[in-house]
């Protein structure tokens, strides 16, 4: 049974009566159900653990029937320590609701104004040795769902079977004009400029096929938004395919677009969905389209 109580600084403290003979570390994984393991380990580092009122650090502290374990809890460091949502996190990933115009990793002009950055420092407030991998990037002016790996195993798990363990990746746009097709597949092979500029051309060395699927969602004043997914995650897919199509992104100068109705690129990553490496579950997180999609058409 849990008890808990308040503290005169804000903080509570929860208390867990041991009924079976055990270690202190596997208690408070089966007892903190609302923590993931690396917070786990970090409340034992930083002495926020007691055994019969005596703090501890050690991992395998013997438990035994009668004893009584307490969790002094602080204001965890979730999504209130981001600049942006988390929407979700275990010991193996890390997964955040990215705002527009900013970058996902770093570049030669911004090193510390990145979403990379930002999670970082937000895993090493849980523990000083935790670390993060990147695993996929958005463009700096897109939104949405960002996830990151916390060890290098689940890295490497994603990046040798990406096709198997990827289900969907979906993305909500905002286009100039209205696309021949109610709905359609796009698909092209990409080749990228010494500019770093992409665009389709022919099959063939330094080409990678792109497929880009879509469905106009509404159209009006000279817009139309769509909702997209990618079987594919070449660079600047998505806004190439658009503006080939001869419907650019809004707000996408870089790629052909006339106008900038919100003052970014109209793009979104709405939903990520994946079979989680380490479970073999099915997951799906999602990030609700920003609202000045729908200003446009108004």
């Amino acid at each position: 049974m849990d008890h808990t109580s308040p503290r005169r600084s804000g903080r509570k403290t929860r208390s867990f009566p041991v009924e079976h003979e055990t270690l202190l570390l596997p208690f408070l994984l089966t007892v903190l159900t609302d923590k993931s393991r690396n917070n786990v380990k970090s409340l034992l580092t930083r002495k926020l653990i007691a055994v019969d009122g005596r703090p501890t650090s050690q991992f395998d502290t013997p438990l035994a029937p009668g004893q009584v374990v307490s969790v002094l809890d602080t204001p965890g460091p979730r999504s209130g320590a981001l600049p942006f949502p988390l929407l979700y996190e275990d010991e193996h990933l890390i997964v955040v609701n990215k705002p527009a115009k900013l970058l996902s990793v770093a570049n030669e002009k911004e090193k510390t104004r990145t979403a990379y950055h930002a999670v970082t420092d937000y895993v090493k407030s849980q523990h000083v040795d935790n670390r993060i991998y990147v695993l996929h990037r958005l463009d700096r002016d897109t939104s949405g769902v960002l996830m990151f790996a916390r060890d290098p195993e689940t890295k490497e798990l994603f990046q040798s079977r990406w096709n198997d363990i990827i289900l969907r990746r979906g993305y909500q746009a905002v286009v100039e004009g209205r696309p021949p097709r109610d709905a359609d597949t796009i698909r092209s092979f990409l080749v990228e400029t010494k500019t770093h500029l992409s665009f389709s051309g022919q099959p063939g060395p330094g080409a990678r096929e792109a497929v880009t699927h879509y469905e106009v969602k509404r159209s009006g004043h000279g817009y139309s938004l769509l909702e997209l997914s990618i079987d594919t995650g070449r660079k600047n897919q998505i806004r190439v395919h658009l503006s080939e199509l001869g419907c650019p992104i809004a707000g996408d100068k870089q790629y052909g677009a006339a106008t900038n109705p919100i003052g970014r690129l109209c793009l979104h990553a709405g939903e990520l969905a994946f079979r989680h490496p380490r479970t073999g579950q099915e997951v799906r997180f999602t990030a609700k389209m920003p609202r000045d999609f729908n200003r446009v058409f108004r």
